[in-house]
């Protein structure tokens, strides 16, 4: 019976054209909660609910997975079958500055990657502020090498945008997808894509190989491109479109972390002293 009901939430999470993320990790959650608590679902009250998401926060849950979790239960319990029972707050997601590389860290990092694949992969991450998902589902037929862009297709929800192509990169690109088919992924894998943690180990080996110190992944060089551009004066508003935010909000987290024009400021002390 299990099963049936958890079907029936992934067939609702379809039809709400939720990404296939977001509907493994619900109806995992919603699962986990069904085998914790062994009642059907329309046995299920808030105190069952509260239960499970303290034993969750007992065994140490971030308080970004706690607020999944309570995502995926509201979205079954709440929007399907109607409960209203998952209205109790949870831990406030600690809202952490994002890693950011000086443009000699990423400089270094890209001169450290000696196989040509990988030195591509870092240069378009940096160079375009690309997902690391967004990167792994790209195709050949999604690049204007011409125009130098290139088109995410059904990025995050389920939008296309538009992203720059480097002129540096773009002759480079143009040889590396030249014997490719149009439906090709750009960068293939094993099982026709790369892994996104296939990516993910590549930055990380070749971070360490050029002695970076900081935590650097994927979404590290989407962070240094949106600063980097803030740094040059570039408007917000269209790196907001580059980087396919939603809510200009979000992309404003990058003007706490552009440091260019902070060092700039003349230190009080320092003009105390001035003849």
């Amino acid at each position: 019976m299990e099963n049936e009901w958890i079907k029936k939430l992934e067939t609702e999470l379809k039809l709400r054209g939720f990404s296939d993320k977001t509907l493994k990790a619900y109806s995992f959650y919603n699962q986990k909660f069904l085998e914790f608590i062994k009642k059907s679902p329309e046995e299920v009250t808030e105190d069952d609910i509260k239960s499970f998401m303290a034993k969750k926060i007992d065994e140490k849950r971030s308080a970004k997975t706690l607020a999944t979790i309570k995502a995926a239960l509201k979205m079954f319990y709440d929007e399907i079958l109607k409960k209203n029972i998952v209205n109790f707050p949870t831990p406030k997601i600690e809202k952490k500055l994002p890693t950011v590389l000086t443009r000699e860290e990423v400089k270094n990092l890209i001169l450290s990657a000696k196989n040509k694949k990988h030195k591509l992969i870092l240069m378009l991450l940096y160079s375009s502020g690309l997902r690391i998902s967004e990167l792994t589902n790209l195709k050949v037929g999604d690049l204007e090498l011409d125009e130098g862009i290139g088109w995410v297709r059904k990025g995050k929800g389920k939008k296309d945008r538009l992203f720059i192509i480097s002129k540096k990169l773009i002759e480079e690109l143009r040889e590396y997808v030249k014997n490719k088919k149009v439906s090709d992924y750009v960068f293939s894998g094993r099982n026709g894509k790369l892994s996104e943690r296939a990516i993910q180990k590549i930055v990380k080996v070749i971070s360490r190989k050029a002695g970076i110190e900081k935590k650097v992944s994927p979404h590290s060089l989407r962070h240094s491109f949106a600063t980097h551009l803030l740094e040059s004066g570039e408007d917000i508003r269209k790196i907001q479109e580059l980087l396919g935010h939603s809510n200009l909000s979000t992309t404003q987290i990058y003007t706490h972390v552009a440091k260019e024009d902070l060092k700039k400021v003349k230190n009080p002390l320092d003009q105390l002293f001035e003849s």
